[in-house]
């Protein structure tokens, strides 16, 4: 992932139903960014479903590939967490998180049943959400004169660059998202100014 300059991820929210041996899985995918978000997401789908037997999920958040996390949440080890992750890698997404709650409807699965049912849902409630491409960005902070701020203004418009904080005053205090591939030429720009202070925040 380390030359890519975008990544795939997803905006909206989704939600799936599967059926096996009168199991109900119900799938949801929904976007996230950090683990408390995520974690503030499985609390209401516990709230929405107190009598499910299982509330299983794996979710992948960032760009190094290491913050992720699957449980099984009663299941047999390995059988549920990992096969939902597995749909969210094969599709390489990220930053966010698919809850897969289950009914018990009476005949047990086996393990390589309840492996094909936590993979089947996850499967398809990611098939009902699009996948949106967005550029990696690496934050900076900028200070910088009140008076400058035409020149920075047009200099993170025209390179596409997010604004994530902004404070002004007589001094200004930004934190903007700079896409990957405009990096060098962000950089060079706002230095040319003179009156802005960069910092990689």
């Amino acid at each position: 992932m380390a030359n890519k300059t975008f990544y795939t991820t997803i905006e909206k929210q989704g939600k799936a139903e599967f059926r096996d041996r009168g199991s109900q899985f119900i799938g949801y995918a929904f976007p996230v960014t950090s683990p408390e978000q995520f974690k503030k997401e499985l609390e209401q789908l516990k709230k929405e479903h107190p009598k499910a037997t299982h509330h299983c999920f794996a979710y992948r958040i960032g760009l190094d590939g290491n913050s992720f996390r699957v449980n099984d949440d009663g299941e047999p080890s390995g059988s549920a967490g990992k096969p939902i992750l597995g749909q969210i890698d094969s599709k390489e997404l990220t930053n966010l998180g698919v809850v897969v709650v289950r009914y018990f409807g009476g005949s047990l699965l086996g393990v390589p049943g309840l492996i094909n049912a936590y993979k089947t849902t996850a499967s398809l409630v990611l098939q009902t959400i699009p996948f949106v491409q967005k550029t990696i960005e690496h934050p900076y902070r900028l200070q910088f004169d009140y008076t400058t701020m035409n020149e920075v203004m047009m200099i993170v418009k025209q390179c596409n660059c997010s604004i994530l904080q902004q404070e002004v005053q007589l001094f200004c205090h930004f934190t903007v998202g700079v896409p990957l591939n405009r990096e060098e030429e962000v950089l060079y720009r706002l230095k040319e100014l003179h009156t802005v202070e960069v910092t990689r925040s």
